[in-house]
Parts: structure tokens; sequence; C-alpha cells
């Protein structure tokens, strides 16, 4: 995600110079067929090109709206994952006592303390899954999920086809291990947990929802068909017009027509880089820092000092 308040300019120019220096050799060649050249039958009213270019901006704006609407939704089911293994952590080390071993709590024995961290980890380890499981990356498993999981849990979970899903199973059975072997919860604590976890596959559904429907091509598609047959026609339009005042200002068209059409594609681009929020790119959700967040903030709860640092943006840009 791109945090910065002004997109510098070094950015903008080299995502936009390719289609600038297309924009403008285009309508240079319009303007050297039409003027040295003199094939006036290339000239076309502006009335329908205006016309054209009012249609393709609403139905841009209409795309983008519903781009925005799929990132703005990737957000805030990230910020109820956020919420959420709080609520899990604080539900956990608060109903065991297990935030400090050494504190004089009948229940916060050595062993129970090492269940609770498990269960915390395996939390940490979930945010990591889903993570990659958005992202479609099972390449760096090993690396950033296996180490909050006990070695032999991580060879089970890494057989299984939804990782995340079955870290949430495994989080409700040591529940009920917890409650028949400790008797520590009582039947509504253990619905409140219960209910925790039900809210966190919840989540994850939803995030599932997005990455795996895909933005109506219909609109993506159409959209993009329409703001590159306006910016074909725009020079046609334009150089009539410039060169009806005065002959030599034919060449305005080159800077105007540039400049129109790649306002117009860079308002079609805007909505394709917010289509699939999942994607590790520079206008994502930031799950890499959202995830260390929540490694940090949980860590914390059970008393542990030695953590990493938040996740700084790199040019800009926060992963």
């Amino acid at each position: 995600m791109y945090v910065r308040a002004t997109i510098r300019w070094r950015v903008v120019w080299r995502e936009s110079w390719r289609h600038l220096l297309l924009f403008a050799s285009y309508a240079t060649a319009v303007c050297v067929v039409y003027g040295p050249l003199g094939y006036r039958i290339l000239f076309i009213p502006w009335q329908p090109v205006a016309t054209l270019g009012v249609a393709v901006a609403f139905y841009i704006g209409f795309k983008n709206n519903g781009s925005y609407g799929r990132f703005q939704e990737a957000r805030q089911l990230w910020g109820g994952i956020v919420n959420s293994s709080r609520a899990w952590a604080t539900q956990i080390v608060g109903l065991t006592g297990a935030d400090h071993p050494s504190a004089p709590d009948p229940l916060a024995d050595p062993a129970l303390a090492a269940f609770v961290r498990r269960l915390v980890y395996r939390q940490i380890g979930w945010c990591q899954a889903l993570r990659l499981h958005l992202r479609r990356q099972p390449q760096s498993w090993e690396r950033q999920v296996a180490p909050w999981l006990a070695p032999e849990e991580t060879a089970i979970v890494a057989t299984a086809e939804n990782r995340p899903a079955q870290l949430l199973y495994r989080q409700a059975l040591d529940l009920r291990r917890l409650r028949n072997q400790h008797g520590l919860f009582t039947e509504r604590e253990h619905l409140a947990l219960t209910q925790t976890i039900d809210q966190l596959y919840a989540l994850q559904g939803g995030c599932e929802r997005i990455k795996n429907t895909p933005f109506p091509r219909q609109y993506a598609f159409y959209s993009a068909v329409f703001v590159w047959l306006f910016a074909g026609l725009l020079p046609l339009g334009l150089v009539g017009e410039f060169a009806r005042s005065d002959y030599h200002h034919l060449w305005l068209t080159v800077p105007f027509s540039t400049l129109v059409s790649w306002v117009f594609h860079t308002m079609e681009l805007t909505g394709h880089n917010s289509e699939n929020p999942f994607e590790h790119q520079p206008h994502d959700v930031p799950m890499t820092a959202l995830c260390r967040t929540i490694e940090i903030d949980l860590r914390q709860m059970l008393g542990e000092t030695h953590l990493p640092p938040r996740i700084e943006p790199i040019d800009d840009v926060l992963h």
C-alpha cells in the first residue's frame, strides 16, 4: 500500500512514460498526415468525440467505484483479523492466567503456560498462513508459518488443501482439550472462544471470496477498450478544431491530445490496480505489515519483551 500523502513524480513518470510516448507519437502522426501530407479526410467532427469522452468518463467512474469497494472491503476484513486476533489472545491469556507463569495463580503453571503459548503462537501462524494463502505463495510456508507451530503439527497442516482453515480447526480441538483436561472454562467462556474462531472463519471466508471472485470481466475489459477507442479518436477530432483557428495551431493537437488521453488512461489504470487487493502490489492491502503488528501485540500479551520491529515502508510502499 502506497502510504505517502502524494505520489512522487518519479513514480508517476515510471508508470506513465510509455503511454505518454505512445499517445504523443500517435497524435504527431495524425498531425503530419493532416497537415504536411494534406489528407483532410482524417478530420472528424469534435461533437461525437466529446460525447464519447463523457460516456467513457462515466463508465470508468462506475468501474473504479466497484474496484475501490473491493479494496475497502479487503482492508476492513484485515482490520477485523487484527481485532479478532487480539481478542483471541486476550481471552486465552486472561481466562487461563498464563500471561505471567511466576504469578501466584494455581492455573499459571509452566505446562499450562506452554499450552496457552501454543494457542497464541498458532494464531500468529494462522495470520501468516492466510497471507501466503491469499498471495499464492506456498513456497514461503516453511519460513513464515512453520516457526509458529509444533514440528509435528507443521507436517500435518502442510498436507491440507486449505492450511489456514486447518489451523483454526486445530485451535478448536485444543480448546476442547483445555476444557476437558484442565477444567478451565465455563460453558459460557468456551462459547465465547468458539465464537471468536467463528469470526476468524468468517473473515477468512470474506478474503477468499474477494480473491477467488475476479472483478467482473465485462466491466474491466470494456473499460480498457473504451479508453483506447477514445484515445484513438481524440486526435482526429482535435486536429481540425485547432487548424480551423490557425493552420499552425494544428500541432497543439499533440500536447492536448496526449494530456487528455493520459488522464483517461490513468483513471482506468487506477481502477485496475484496485481490483485484486491481495496480489502483493504497491497499491494492495499491506498484509505483511498487519501480520507483524499482530505478532507484536500477541507476544506482548504473553509477557515477551524481545520483539521484532514494526515493518516500515520501502520506497513509500508498505507491504
